[in-house]
């Protein structure tokens, strides 16, 4: 069995960063259309760009600032002139920021997570879910996690941005049903990237919690997204899905 995008036009917000580059090749290389969403860094885009283009399908690359309605609705504008009305995205960009501890975390940087986790997603819907509820097919994913579940010193101001896109995203898997598009969150680990290696600071300690007794790979996340993007997901919606070798594991 493959999965198989043809056909489908998605949208990477982050896409030329850690996880997003790994998303943007495997739908692409699953058949997929793709916009490749950055804000700063065109160079690093174009080079997944470049990256992408044997695969033949169409792509293009849209700067915006997610955390700005107006500048999330002017990318909407730009992808569906380029390539069309968006059947799928995958909202995966977040303010980078130095954690600290509850009494010393500025304040700024729990704006800066309510703004790039929870109006990310809320701007990304009211964007692109009108044209997929005229198409009456969509699937929203969106890089939740671990950290929510785990709650460990330092974390704060990044737990309660993803805190809150999860109850966004759940009330959205709601509303939007019944239009046959599907909202689910992938939960990944600390995973290795091409920038973050597997010998990183702390992996030792990290793969010792995990009970597969190893990190994942942009891969293991970009697989899941995928997955999630296809028809074989048709069914599943509303879901927060670890992807961290059981160090997480949601109960009933």
């Amino acid at each position: 069995m493959k999965i198989e995008l043809n056909n489908r036009i998605a949208v990477i917000t982050g896409g030329s960063g850690e996880l997003g580059r790994a998303i943007v090749r495997t739908l692409a290389e699953c058949g997929a259309s793709i916009a490749i969403h950055y804000f700063h860094q065109a160079d690093k885009a174009r080079k997944v760009l470049e990256e992408i283009r044997p695969f033949g399908a169409r792509y293009m690359m849209v700067q915006a600032d997610v955390t700005d309605a107006a500048s999330v609705q002017a990318m909407k504008e730009k992808v569906t002139t380029g390539l069309g009305d968006a059947d799928i995205i995958v909202n995966n960009a977040v303010i980078q920021y130095t954690w600290a501890p509850v009494l010393e975390q500025n304040a700024s940087d729990y704006e800066g997570q309510f703004r790039s986790c929870v109006l990310h997603n809320v701007y990304m819907a009211q964007a692109f879910v009108p044209g997929m509820i005229r198409k009456h097919w969509g699937r929203v994913i969106a890089i939740n996690t671990e950290c929510v579940m785990q709650n460990y010193p330092n974390q704060s101001a990044y737990v309660s941005g993803k805190r809150g896109m999860d109850g966004v995203l759940r009330v959205l898997a709601r509303e939007i049903g019944e239009h046959q598009i599907t909202v689910n969150q992938v939960a990944p680990g600390w995973m290795v990237s091409e920038n973050v290696p597997d010998g990183a600071g702390g992996s030792k300690g990290y793969k010792e919690k995990v009970p597969l007794k190893r990190r994942g790979s942009d891969q293991d996340i970009a697989n899941l997204v995928a997955f999630l993007a296809s028809d074989l997901a048709g069914f599943i919606s509303g879901a927060f899905i670890p992807a961290s070798g059981g160090t997480v594991m949601p109960a009933i």
